[in-house]
């Protein structure tokens, strides 16, 4: 069943300078309700990491003080 499940898994790949959108924390709690954003961005891939971390950085070059996993990033298209 895994071998099954594996064949049509497609892994993200991310290189440094790709724009991405980042899934914002559901914990977080926001007056604005379901109306909330799901994604915020678009954020700089800033460095690449084996095992699908990801250092990210603003649009203004600010660099985010954690890794973040590729599961909650998405490609961002212009």
């Amino acid at each position: 069943m895994k071998n099954a499940f594996d064949k049509k898994v497609c892994p993200h790949k991310f290189s440094e300078g790709d724009l991405v959108l980042k899934k914002t924390s559901q914990a977080q709690k926001d007056h604005k309700g379901k109306w909330a954003l799901n994604y915020e961005g678009p954020i700089v891939v800033k460095k690449d990491f084996s095992g699908g971390a990801l250092l990210l950085a603003s649009m203004d070059d600010e660099k985010f003080p954690f890794l973040v996993n590729s599961d909650i990033i998405k490609r961002y298209y212009a």
